[in-house]
């Protein structure tokens, strides 16, 4: 990968690598965008094959979180940490606390918060070296749960795009991926009526949510041979790809995951295949539309009111892409970059605060 082309193709800002000698911390912060305000992203942890893989994730997944906090109407811009390495063998508190000085380093430009393999305690770690991050346990805590509610009004809003109506009792939900934020949502799609489906690579998850709750497991490599209502990725990304789309049974694709398109085109390809695709980054905003609560002043009652508008934005999206004759991912990348533009040209004369 050539970074500078790519970074000066998509208006990247900052790729920052960091070292520590003591603990091996080994990772990469990306800042895309702050035109709205510092950029916040959360912090990822994963054993990635490759310097380049892990690269490209943090890129992909930067430029995702502003188009994220944009749609989402937050003052935030857009931006993402990777650490290199196995979950159950690096994690310390000198690991979390060498991380959160390089957080520190950045001088407020990057707010960090939870992401894959990170949870409360480890935020608790990375706040005693830097005052840059939401997500402890004192204020809003873990925001799995507000990321999968605002899924769950995404899907609803979907079935009402799709049938007419936003129940979703009966409907036939496969849910990919049991972590933090699948596992609350299937409790909410189970609470509704939903007949749920669960899918995952790691046997202790799935044994978790089939002990508490009413749900039929799917073996990982058979996912796609059956029908479903709706898909739900709630893994890793680019899940949608030329290998996977003809493989659909689905009327709606609605999850939690970032960055399900492999490339802008499956968006396109998904419409021609008649399914309708709730685009993965106003739905899953629930987390951060809650963490940044803790900026403002936090209140629970309030996020969760703003985070149950999802269900509004989405429907604004289907209706923006049926009138420009759009995809619904175009549609909403349409609204986050209109926002960041208006608001680029409304700071153009210097006022002094």
């Amino acid at each position: 990968m050539n970074k500078f082309d790519y970074m000066a193709k998509y208006g990247y800002e900052q790729l920052i690598y960091f070292y520590d000698k003591e603990t091996g911390l080994k990772g990469i912060t990306c800042i895309h965008d702050t035109t709205l305000g510092p950029a916040l992203g959360g912090t990822r942890l994963w054993n990635y094959a490759s310097e380049d893989e892990a690269v490209e994730d943090v890129l992909r997944l930067a430029r995702g979180m502003t188009y994220k906090n944009a749609v989402a109407g937050l003052n935030l811009g857009g931006g993402k940490t990777v650490l290199i390495g196995d979950p159950d063998k690096v994690k310390s508190e000198a690991y979390w606390r060498a991380f959160g000085r390089y957080v520190q380093s950045l001088n407020g430009r990057y707010i960090t918060a939870e992401d894959i393999n990170t949870n409360t305690d480890d935020m608790d770690y990375i706040a005693m070296e830097t005052s840059h991050i939401t997500g402890l346990k004192k204020t809003s805590g873990d925001p799995s749960p507000f990321t999968a509610l605002g899924v769950y009004w995404g899907m609803k809003a979907s079935c009402f795009e799709m049938y007419g109506s936003n129940e979703l009792k009966d409907k036939r939900v496969l849910v990919q991926g049991v972590g933090q934020v699948g596992y609350n949502l299937v409790k909410l799609l189970v609470q509704d009526g939903a007949k749920v489906f669960v899918s995952d690579i790691k046997q202790v998850k799935l044994d978790r949510v089939a002990s508490e709750l009413p749900v039929t497991i799917v073996p990982f490599g058979n996912i796609f041979k059956n029908s479903y209502d709706i898909f739900a990725p709630c893994a890793l990304g680019a899940i949608i790809n030329d290998e996977t789309i003809p493989l659909f049974k689905f009327k709606i694709i609605c999850g939690a995951a970032n960055n399900v398109l492999k490339e802008e085109r499956h968006g396109v390809a998904l419409q021609n295949a008649g399914i309708l695709y709730a685009p993965d980054y106003v739905v899953n905003a629930g987390g951060v539309i809650n963490v940044f609560q803790e900026i403002i002043g936090y209140n629970s009652i309030e996020a969760t009111r703003k985070v149950e508008k999802i269900y509004g934005k989405v429907l604004d999206i289907f209706k923006i892409a049926k009138e420009k004759q759009i995809t619904p991912a175009q549609a909403a990348n349409h609204l986050a970059e209109e926002r960041i533009r208006v608001i680029r040209n409304i700071r153009s004369n210097y006022i002094k605060r």
